[in-house]
């Protein structure tokens, strides 16, 4: 068994020092914003918010819409109780320069690299018709390609092996200059999704552009009714070497289930390449119900970023439907 003790030491900032021990964190609920149905912004509809970040260059927020016929991100700036006010839209391009085809690309999460500006993105790929991998692409401020980065061979879309449809890189996060990517669902060697009997696993990959370093296993709630599914929306460093990680479960009929969890990779069996037989996964804890807030509603909650202040942003996916809505949730931790 490959133990965490025999990663690359780089990856040692992943995990608590000592020093750093686990004193309880408080989430305390600040505000909610609902988006005007139908709210449009330079020609484009805004809507399938997946996910955002903020912008340390400019203390804006940029926001990742999943609309597959037309990939784009907006920047926006989002007050402290949680109004965005849109200044920006960018089409995503590929190599050539051009738009991305409709369907081609899924886009689910984005993130602002501080050391450069650029944006780092996640799309889910697609396992229809045809096997499309899923990918995480860097891109410039107004979404010219710039890269794509390595993909683990387990997470590569075969027939019989890798992502499920539309339960791959869901989330997506950077830690001192390494992507952290987590999966919706589990790989399909992996065993079957979650029901309301057991959980599932997620593999979480911490990688740099070039090299794959290490994949840890993490442990899915089951899904709270029957007849519904779950999996992992977004992750986010906490700023002490452990993960935010939400948890995002529906079933028709009944509606979401968002769990806010928190995470570490200290002490949890490297599972890179091999099978999740055995292997020790990812220690959590309960943070947050978010039925628990005084909210209108818990919607379909996929976006999850650091604001000022020690504040955490949320931001719902309408999946441009009349019976959902476009959510900000502020909340504040300490």
């Amino acid at each position: 068994m490959l133990r965490f003790a025999l990663v690359p030491a780089l990856l040692l900032a992943l995990a608590p020092t000592p020093a750093q021990a686990d004193t309880g964190t408080e989430v305390r609920f600040v505000a909610e914003h609902v988006l005007p149905q139908g709210t449009t912004f330079e020609g484009t509809k805004v809507g399938g918010l997946s996910g955002l970040d903020r912008d340390p260059w400019t203390g804006e927020y940029v926001l990742i819409s999943d609309d597959r016929a037309a990939a784009r991100f907006y920047t926006a700036r989002i007050s402290a109780r949680g109004v965005p006010t849109f200044t920006a839209v960018h089409a995503l391009r590929d190599r050539t320069g051009a738009q991305y085809p409709p369907n081609t690309v899924d886009p689910e999460d984005i993130r602002v690299d501080p050391r450069t500006g650029r944006y780092v993105w996640s799309q889910e790929g697609d396992r229809g018709t045809s096997l499309v991998d899923p990918s995480v692409r860097e891109a410039t401020r107004t979404g010219e390609f710039v890269r794509e980065y390595e993909l683990a061979d387990n997470l590569k879309t075969r027939p019989d092996s890798g992502t499920r449809r539309n339960e791959a890189f869901e989330g997506l996060a950077l830690v001192h200059g390494k992507a952290v990517t987590a999966v919706e669902g589990p790989l399909l060697q992996d065993g079957p999704p979650a029901d309301h009997t057991r959980g599932a696993v997620s593999r979480i990959t911490a990688q740099t552009p070039d090299r794959v370093l290490a994949q840890y296993a993490y442990q899915q709630e089951p899904v709270f009714a029957p007849g519904g599914s779950t999996g992992v929306t977004a992750i986010l460093p906490d700023g002490h070497g452990r993960f935010l990680v939400l948890e995002r479960s529906f079933v028709p009929d009944v509606g979401n289930k968002v769990r806010l969890f928190e995470a570490t990779t200290r002490g949890a069996t490297n599972v890179k390449d091999r099978s999740l037989a055995g292997a020790e996964p990812m220690r959590k804890r309960l943070l947050a119900d978010l039925a628990d807030f005084p909210l209108s509603k818990v919607d379909n909650v996929e976006g999850m970023a650091w604001g000022a202040h020690r504040t955490l942003v949320l931001v719902s996916d309408d999946n441009f439907s009349a019976s959902q809505v476009t959510q900000f949730i502020v909340l504040a931790l300490r």
